[in-house]
């Protein structure tokens, strides 16, 4: 694997002409206040070194403005990205001097997007060995000697417990995910060694399968229970833990659900519409007399009435009427929501905008940025760094 700045000036220009456009759009959809580079949308044949110098500059700016969600989302979103051209991104980071755990998220991100692309679609678990992975990366990192070391190990026991998983509510707050993140933290600059890049785009791609699995399966598991309370003549349940009303309307719920389940199909998911998934679940399966009561919301001192939080509706005092019995009285502290609005722009095709939507019913949520995990896309809770980009390093499709 060459992994060293290429020094042909004619080498580098075709890549930066090649990366151009890419760039250019990446600029535009993050509003990153960048001037063009003339020479680059010039395009010219045969451009001096300080031509090829500048472009080099641009790109580099770039990329330390570009954060991993973003360029997860654009590469998910996208239908500007082919595999060449991704191809190209993943020799750039890959080419770069100075690695940093932004870089290792970009790269960790990125070769498991490549390999997503060029794996078949009825590609099974059991055939996502690390012989086969390195096979499908050679023309990024040539031949590689299978001798995996030792530490590596523990990317096979995280799988194993992920395999165990059951639910989505599992999987984001059973602690696996953590474990995943320790061992790569823990690798530092041996994630750079060639077979090490090989088990963890392995371990990512395996990683995004569960979860779509998961993601799907609790769906259906919604649809499902909604079907019941339908049967059951049970119109409206709480869903305050889910950041929807205290009385949301059954039909409305199988409307989102079946919006979500289109918006579910790309790759890129951020972390809190996985978490509202979760809780919506357990809302519905409490309605229906199943699982746990839900926690009273944590209230602020009782006697004089606090001003309202910006972003926050309080509940209404007369209690609903509802399928829970003991509904709480005061909604807990919204949390971004992505809401039926904006979950059918999905479905007919839009990209996912980086502001949510107010809908119907659901209190107002707070604006705040999806937490995520590098290589899968998606997030679990708590922590604020995108990573596996599932990114709760600030951040993991049942497609493949």
């Amino acid at each position: 694997m060459t992994t060293s700045p290429t020094t042909d000036l004619s080498a580098q220009w075709s890549n930066a002409r090649k990366l151009y456009p890419i760039y250019a759009e990446l600029s535009r959809e993050f509003a990153i206040d960048l001037p063009i580079c003339a020479d680059l949308e010039a395009g010219a044949d045969t451009p001096g070194q300080e031509s090829v110098e500048q472009a080099n500059r641009w790109l580099d700016e770039l990329d330390q403005r570009l954060q991993v969600h973003q360029l997860r989302q654009f590469l998910q979103t996208s239908t500007l990205i082919d595999q060449d051209g991704l191809l190209a991104l993943v020799q750039r980071f890959l080419s770069k001097t100075v690695k940093d755990t932004v870089v290792r998220d970009k790269v960790d991100f990125l070769l498991v997007q490549y390999f997503s692309q060029i794996a078949p679609s009825r590609l099974e678990d059991h055939d996502v060995d690390l012989a086969f992975v390195a096979q499908s990366l050679e023309p990024l990192l040539g031949q590689i000697e299978l001798k995996s070391p030792v530490w590596l190990n523990g990317l096979d026991r995280v799988l194993d417990s992920i395999r165990k998983c059951k639910t989505l509510d599992e999987l984001l707050h059973g602690g696996v995910l953590e474990q995943g993140r320790k061992i790569k933290n823990q690798a530092g600059e041996l994630f750079f060694m060639p077979i090490a890049l090989v088990g963890f785009t392995r371990f990512g791609y395996l990683m995004r399968r569960a979860f779509f699995r998961l993601m799907h399966g609790d769906l259906n598991a919604i649809l499902d229970g909604l079907t019941e309370l339908e049967e059951k003549n049970i119109p409206t349940i709480d869903c305050r833990r889910a950041q929807f009303s205290a009385e949301e309307p059954v039909a409305r719920l199988r409307i989102i659900c079946q919006s979500w389940k289109v918006m579910f199909q790309a790759e890129y998911s951020s972390g809190q519409p996985l978490r509202m998934l979760v809780d919506l679940r357990a809302s519905v399966e409490h309605a229906l007399g199943r699982g746990k009561t839900a926690a009273p919301p944590k209230t602020a001192a009782a006697k004089a009435p606090a001003a309202k939080p910006t972003g926050v509706q309080a509940a209404p005092a007369k209690a609903p009427v509802t399928a829970s019995a003991k509904a709480p009285a005061v909604a807990p502290k919204a949390k971004p929501v992505i809401p039926a609005g904006k979950a059918a722009a999905a479905a007919a095709g839009a990209k996912p905008a980086a502001k949510a939507v107010a809908s119907a019913k659901p209190a107002p949520a707070a604006k705040a940025a999806p937490v995520e995990d590098s290589t899968s896309g998606f997030a679990p809770s708590g922590d604020d760094t995108p990573e596996f980009e599932i990114s709760a390093d600030g951040d993991w499709d049942s497609s493949k």
